[in-house]
């Protein structure tokens, strides 16, 4: 028995199986994309398709744009139109499938079979990405077809399709390269008769083409092998491609910090040595021309540091031309020293100086102007409170061969460094959630991040391209300087670098200078403390506070120990010297609380120059370490009210009787030397008839204070002698 087919069927069988692909022949995949210049955003895409090893075809490169201005407004005709112009030739491919994506704004995590796999699996013709908002044009909201689960509208930034039917889509109408190509596709979409002719449907959750915009709290990043992925956790998941529609183009960098393959828990920071330029040790005239761009546009401590350490930067001098901009009249004298020592190294100087009344942003820009004048390689922009201690900083950042890239630097004990992770929808900042493990070191690596400033490196190539269609770099709306760069910067495309590599050094924290008066910087011992060590303790007090190392005893519980240079003595003299109140010597005393002393001195109280919170800093942070090592089972508080600077002379005070202290400890500093500043003095304790004489400038004493300790200070017969004392818990 035989059954007769009816005609009509056989032909649309055909031609229903003329529209799959040969079995015969695998399915190829052909990733598509427009891009008319090679930006970061390119790169970063050419990079992922080469990581999986896919095949893709770039159009359109070095053509003009005119598309429209796609950040803010509707646009993007022309890429259907260098579409249409492209790939007529792939038409009547069948085993052909081809991947159109964005091209600044996407990256690829996943290989060709995921990908043809997933799309085989919609049994479509060709498939749109979805998202949530509706764009360019509302009011074709109620034509979408309804969704119960998943995205709703489509997003032309990713699709998928057989070629035959790729093309057919893309030729369905003329469009104008201003036109919005993703209205285009919308209509289409839209069209009932057409959706259903092209077989085309959306990707609503997110299986092939993860949409960003509004789909950030849906989103996590897991680590799969050595790859990381994005899960979308509303959906269950994995998209083979993130694309970073509208305004979500920040989180796309930092999503890509990691995805696929940077950042990762086990493997650590894999960007980190990708594209890396090789710097020659010699002939130093091959390295890289340097425009070192010094900015003090606030009162800062620890300048001349900061300028030795400048200094002290292994680049050759000779490739550094310096563009200095002082805004600080208290910085002249630092700038000159450092000029008259130095200027002879360089190539070439300009400073700029308060004088000239040239602000902040106006002088940023010259500083730009200048290293394009002098077609500087790159120009490294460091501001006054940063201090480098990594001499070799200029080669590493050069060597990362990014446009821009910054030494992420913190300030100590504190959160605060120079980048942002994140910035809100008004420009300002935002907590990444991953600040806090960059800041404290807990991942090492170089991250895409919103927002520098302190210190950075950009290419010169960079500052001309900027600057030929900006003019003013450091000028946007009303933001201050770095925020209108940055914001140039990420309008123009060029990523923003920030690394934390290597320990390159520290921000200076400047809120409480204090200005107007001698030795502004002593009073930073609170704010800035590793400076203020660095300069004013002694380098062989942290030796002494080691297990194993003896303190000097020169009487029974009487120890002697190194604590500040004899820079800090002569500041904490010459503060005192200036302040010029001193005591007369006399029993009655209206600084004291009863309003007499029973033995006075001539003295100046730490209070009386408004140090004395800073006073009670520096006992409960040095010398309390040699304390509970010498006297063991007695912990301090360190706590004190009478911290003064004393002055022996012989036309004045010259020694003092025989007297217990009002302490549980009692320490006492040498500000000068003995032998030169002074003859005589010292102190002599009388139950153990023990004298300590000639105590070298910026050691300490300390001793018991009540009971045991009965002490006089003998006499000084010649010159001036300085001793900072403390009655320590009272």
């Amino acid at each position: 028995m035989q059954l007769a087919i009816p005609g009509c069927f056989l032909l649309n069988l055909l031609w229903f199986q003329s529209l799959l692909p040969s079995q015969a022949d695998p399915l190829e995949l052909l990733v598509v994309t427009v891009a008319t210049d090679k930006t970061d955003g390119f790169k970063r895409l050419e990079g992922s398709l080469k990581l999986f090893n896919l095949k893709f075809l770039v159009l359109g490169m070095h053509e003009k744009w005119k598309g429209g201005y796609l950040r803010l407004f509707p646009g993007g005709g022309q890429k259907i139109n260098i579409l249409k112009r492209e790939l007529e030739k792939y038409k009547n491919n069948k085993n052909l499938v081809l991947f159109f994506t964005d091209s600044y704004d996407v990256v690829f995590t996943a290989g060709k079979e995921e990908i043809l796999t997933k799309f085989k699996e919609f049994n479509a013709r060709i498939v749109f990405s979805a998202e949530s908002t509706i764009w360019p044009d509302g009011l074709l909201e109620n034509r979408y077809p309804e969704v119960t689960f998943g995205k709703r509208f489509l997003c032309s930034g990713g699709i998928i399709g057989y070629a035959d039917t790729f093309w057919s889509t893309i030729t369905k109408w003329n469009v104008e390269d201003t036109d919005s190509d993703q209205l285009y596709y919308t209509k289409i979409y839209l069209n009932a008769t057409l959706r259903t002719q092209l077989n085309a449907t959306l990707d609503h959750t997110s299986t092939l083409v993860q949409n960003i915009n509004f789909a950030k709290y849906e989103l996590e990043m897991v680590e799969e092998d050595t790859l990381t992925r994005i899960k979308n956790l509303k959906y269950s998941t994995l998209p083979s491609v993130i694309h970073g529609n509208g305004p979500s183009k920040i989180y796309l960098n930092h999503l890509t910090n990691y995805v696929p393959d940077g950042w990762h828990s086990e493997y650590g920071c894999r960007q980190c040595s990708r594209n890396l330029i090789d710097l020659p040790n010699e002939p130093k005239d091959k390295l890289p021309s340097v425009q070192l761009a010094i900015f003090i546009e606030q009162p800062t401590p620890f300048l001349e540091e900061f300028l030795q350490r400048l200094e002290q930067m292994s680049y050759p001098k000779s490739r550094i031309t310096l563009f200095v901009h002082n805004n600080e009249g208290d910085a002249d004298c630092y700038i000159s020293q450092f000029m008259l020592r130095h200027r002879s190294k360089y190539a070439a100087f300009k400073i700029v100086s308060p004088h000239e009344n040239i602000d902040e942003k106006a002088a940023r820009n010259m500083a730009v102007n200048h290293c394009i004048e002098i077609a500087c390689d790159y120009q490294f922009s460091v501001d006054s409170y940063v201090q480098i201690t990594e001499p070799d900083i200029l080669k590493f950042l050069i060597s990362k061969n990014k446009q821009v890239i910054a030494p992420i630097v913190v300030q100590n004990g504190k959160l605060w460094s120079n980048f942002w992770g994140a910035i809100n929808i008004d420009g300002y900042y935002a907590r990444s959630d991953d600040y806090l493990a960059i800041v404290n070191n807990e991942r090492s690596g170089i991250w895409n991040v919103p927002f520098v400033n302190a210190v950075y490196l950009t290419k010169g190539s960079t500052l001309k391209y900027t600057e030929n269609k900006i003019q003013s770099l450091y000028n946007y709306e009303d933001f201050d300087a770095d925020m209108a760069y940055c914001n140039h910067m990420r309008d123009e495309e060029i990523f923003i670098f920030a690394t934390n590599e290597i320990d390159f050094g520290r921000l200076m924290f400047t809120e409480n200078v204090m200005t107007g008066i001698i030795h502004p910087d002593w009073w930073q011992i609170e704010d800035n403390t590793e400076d203020w060590e660095e300069r004013y303790i002694h380098p062989d007090f942290w030796n002494a506070t080691l297990d194993g190392v003896d303190i000097a005893q020169p009487c029974p519980d009487v120890y002697m120990f190194p604590l500040f240079t004899h820079r800090a003595a002569d500041t904490l003299v010459e503060i005192m010297e200036d302040y010029g109140q001193w005591s007369g010597g006399k029993n009655k005393d209206t600084r004291l609380a009863g309003g007499y002393e029973n033995v006075p001195t001539v003295d100046i109280n730490m209070n009386q120059i408004a140090f004395k919170k800073e006073w009670l800093f520096l006992l409960r942070h040095y010398p309390t370490k040699i304390v509970e090592k010498v006297y063991p089972g007695f912990y301090t508080e360190a706590d004190s009210s009478m911290m003064f600077v004393v002055r022996y002379k012989p036309t004045e005070q010259s020694f003092l009787r025989p007297h217990h202290d009002s302490s549980t400890w009692t320490m006492n500093i040498a500000l000068n030397s003995h032998g030169t500043d002074y003859e005589g003095g010292g102190c002599r304790f009388l139950r153990y008839d023990c004298s300590v004489t000639n105590i070298p400038k910026g050691y300490a004493l300390i001793h018991p204070g009540r009971l045991t300790h009965y002490h006089e200070g003998l006499l000084t017969t010649n010159g001036t002698r300085y001793i900072a004392v403390s009655f320590v818990d009272p």
